[in-house]
């Protein structure tokens, strides 16, 4: 069975405190990268196999533009997104269905309830039903269906291994990351996620966020295109008050999370981190991406401190804070 790191080769990435009693500890592995792709930090195993899940978007968004899906401004951004399926959300993928003819019954996601409470309250009072274009993938579906209207593949089937858009995607996750797929399997929207290294994701990511939109090369064109939208259009990528947008918002950073742990984020100027959490919890994640820039002095680490004063990393008791989520790389 093919499978990621072990716990004997992880080490820990940060630590759940609460009233001076650490209850938690995270492990995992990461990988740093320099501005100029260069190794700087090694963390626990990054060359063992993960499974990027949403963190691979990004190079699944530059594919199906190079296939011909023609995206710009919250639009391109909502196709590499996890977004948290709030109306302005939905309104622009179904924008991106109409523009080419389609409508939500032709997205493959499953329907979901959205991730934002208060969208989800409004839901359930009103009597709504779950809707695929609510799934927090429901965008990069909708990217996919545009690329195959626009060269001309069945809309049918777009999620299948072998469909013509599938293997173009793959062809180009394997061009960016500069290595073979291990293992294709079934993520949780139904499209295919492929295994690979964290430190190929890594090469990849720093790739798609080092390129410039002047490249004579169109893949870096497109990529270049994407990381500058994303920060020009942080609530898309996620939502209001959750990670990705506060970190894309506070630091500049490309940041995209993915379930069962996984978090990339690429500095302005370049120093791109990619790590897992084995036991799949997200939420030390965005710390400990934002500690390892800082370490690498990529960021300003006073700014990480007061970024992880943050709600989402306060630990309650009695509905008072009590204690904290720490990096401790």
């Amino acid at each position: 069975m093919t499978e990621t790191f072990s716990v004997q080769d992880s080490v820990e990435l940060a630590i759940v405190e609460r009233g001076g009693f650490v209850e938690s500890r995270h492990a995992g592995s990461a990988i740093v990268l320099g501005p100029g792709g260069e190794e700087l930090t090694r963390l626990g195993d990054p060359d063992a196999l993960v499974l990027p899940r949403s963190s691979l978007k990004p190079l699944q968004a530059v594919a199906v533009v190079t296939a011909g899906a023609e995206l710009t401004g919250e639009r391109l951004a909502l196709s590499t997104a996890s977004h948290a399926g709030t109306d302005r959300h939905v309104a622009v993928v179904r924008e991106m269905l109409s523009a080419v003819g389609l409508t939500e019954d032709h997205l493959a996601c499953p329907a979901s309830w959205p991730s934002d409470a208060a969208t989800r309250d409004v839901m359930v009072r009103d009597h709504f039903d779950q809707a695929a274009v609510r799934h927090n993938c429901s965008g990069k579906h909708a990217a996919m269906l545009t690329a195959c209207v626009a060269t001309g593949w069945d809309v049918s089937g777009y999620l299948d291994p072998a469909h013509p858009l599938q293997l173009h995607i793959r062809e180009v996750v394997e061009r960016l990351t500069g290595e073979k797929i291990a293992a294709t399997v079934v993520d949780g929207c139904g499209a295919p996620v492929h295994a690979m290294s964290l430190t190929s994701l890594a090469r990849g990511i720093h790739r798609i966020g080092t390129s410039s939109e002047r490249s004579p090369f169109a893949l870096h064109r497109v990529a270049g295109a994407l990381v500058r939208t994303v920060r020009e259009n942080p609530w898309a990528v996620d939502g209001p008050g959750r990670s990705d947008t506060l970190a894309i918002e506070r630091f500049g950073v490309f940041s995209k999370l993915g379930a069962e742990g996984v978090q990339i984020m690429v500095a302005p100027d370049g120093t791109t981190v990619a790590l897992k959490t084995l036991d799949g919890s997200l939420r030390a994640a965005p710390l400990v991406a934002l500690s390892l820039l800082a370490g690498a002095g990529a960021i300003a680490p006073g700014n990480v401190a007061e970024f992880a004063a943050h709600p989402l990393f306060t630990v309650t008791g009695g509905g008072q804070p009590v204690g904290r989520i720490r990096a401790t790389v």
